[in-house]
């Protein structure tokens, strides 16, 4: 047996264990093994990393936006440099291909943290004027304070980017907390912002690092030094939040689940469209609160549509972070795999698995790629997120029906419509009730435009300058003549 290794909280530029020295499993989901350690950190250790975010904020939030702007480009050289080492470390704990990672992950992580390096010398706001007689108004954006951060699972590396670069432009110092599951790419980039900290002569407790479980969370959001909360999650992760940050009216921003509507109309390209749907659907195991599972296909084309599906998913592969070939890898995590099996042990009787619907192998999560059809719009697997390598499809009659269930669910993050007519596109770009809208692609990100949805999906955007101005807070500055 390998030897375990021992991950640490990285706090006002150090790594620490636990102060009461416990410790969490973390587990290769390729194999279902516990390969390493992390701390299990409690309320003395999320008070430390308070502590020391509070302090470096005094002097970070009157830092210029060029200081700032230095600080992430420098971080970004780095995260290119050390490339391989997070590849590594994403790969163990999430089971991604490796090769997918590389292009998938690490060049988009590197332009976000460029393009939030830009952001911070560019805040938007009106221009000074007299609003009243003798009187001169103008508008201040500052940062709002520390602000406390949990990234999820599905992509722990990616998102605590999205996390972290947009707050550390602003002017704000972080504690972040990476999920339970996969904690080690977050303290490695916990250890790379940390030394370029030091190396430009920069406070050390401007991004601090706190691994632990859901009580750790907890704490962080309760804990009285933060302004701010922001989460990407489940839902009732992020009901949580907001019920524990409604206490001392703290900011949240939630980033939380999806069931992305595919709206294929009969006049698609069917080719294009399979094509699309089985990468958006399948890629990083499904694990996606944007993958293009809940696909509606107009009634004239939905047995032709469904066939192609079922094909490509069966020629996906599935498989180690080394094998060639492979879209993706292992679910994260035993729970995740139970819960995936269950909506498919679950379905109802009209309901056909047209390919898959079984666990791969005798060790680790991996789940076969699986379409489903024959599904009604109250089915618990068309209302609720599986979150796994599962696509099901419906059959709609018109475009009002297709709006109907496209909107039909508590979820509104992400959708696309198929259709070479560029007027019903328009429409249905209007009609959906999704932040956003793909037309003819699907799960397309870019560091420039906003990404988060409405309803039950949360609120406040990740990436873009919107996603950077939330992280702001606006003062009215008036002045007598």
């Amino acid at each position: 047996m390998s030897e375990i290794r021992t991950l640490r909280n990285y706090i006002d530029g150090r790594f620490v264990d636990a102060e009461d020295g416990r410790t969490l499993p973390v587990v290769d989901p390729t194999t279902g093994e516990v390969y390493a350690s992390s701390p299990l950190s409690g309320a003395a250790d999320v008070d430390a990393a308070m502590t020391a975010a509070a302090t470096a904020f005094a002097v970070w939030r009157d830092s210029t936006p060029s200081t700032r702007q230095r600080l992430l480009l420098r971080v970004a050289d780095v995260v290119e440099a050390r490339a391989e080492e997070l590849v590594e470390a994403e790969c163990r704990d999430t089971g991604k291909p490796r090769a997918v990672t590389r292009t998938e992950e690490i060049v988009p992580m590197v332009d976000q943290l460029r393009f939030f390096a830009g952001a911070a010398r560019l805040l938007e706001g009106r221009s000074a004027g007299e609003y009243a007689e003798g009187l001169t108004s103008i508008i201040r954006r500052e940062p709002i304070g520390v602000c406390t951060q949990v990234a999820p699972w599905n992509y722990p590396m990616m998102t605590a980017v999205w996390k972290f670069a947009p707050a550390i432009a602003a002017g704000n110092t972080v504690v972040l907390k990476p999920s339970d599951t996969t904690p080690a790419s977050t303290v490695l980039l916990a250890e790379i912002v940390g030394g370029v900290l030091e190396e430009l002569g920069l406070p050390a407790g401007v991004l601090n690092v706190v691994c632990g479980d859901r009580t750790t969370g907890q704490l962080m959001v309760e804990h009285p030094v933060p302004a701010m909360a922001a989460i990407t999650g489940s839902v009732r992760a992020g009901v949580q939040v907001a019920e524990s940050a409604a206490k001392d009216l703290k900011r949240v921003h939630l980033e939380l689940g999806g069931k992305a509507p595919v709206v294929v109309f009969d006049d698609a390209d069917l080719a294009q469209a399979v094509e699309g749907i089985t990468t958006a659907g399948f890629f990083n195991a499904g694990q996606d609160c944007t993958a293009a599972t809940r696909v509606l296909v107009h009634e004239s084309v939905h047995d032709e549509f469904v066939a192609a599906l079922a094909k490509a998913a069966a020629d996906v592969r599935t498989g180690g972070v080394d094998e060639e070939g492979v879209l993706f890898g292992p679910l994260n995590n035993a729970n995740q795999l139970a819960q995936v099996s269950g909506f498919v042990d679950r379905l109802p009787s009209h309901a056909k698995v047209e390919t898959g619907g079984h666990q791969v192998g005798e060790k680790g999560y991996f789940y076969a790629p699986t379409v489903v059809s024959g599904l009604a719009q109250d089915d618990e697997i068309v209302q609720n997120e599986v979150f796994g390598p599962v696509v099901t499809v419906q059959s709609f009659a018109d475009e009002d029906q297709a709006v109907e269930w496209a909107n039909g669910v508590d979820y509104a993050l992400a959708s696309s419509v198929w259709t070479k007519d560029h007027a019903r596109a328009m429409r249905m770009s209007k009609r959906l009730d999704f932040g956003c809208v793909w037309i003819n692609t699907h799960m397309i990100l870019v560091a420039e435009m906003p990404h988060g949805g409405f309803k039950k999906s949360g609120y406040g955007k990740d990436l873009s300058a919107y996603g950077f101005e939330d992280y702001t807070r606006i003062k009215h500055v008036m002045t007598s003549l």
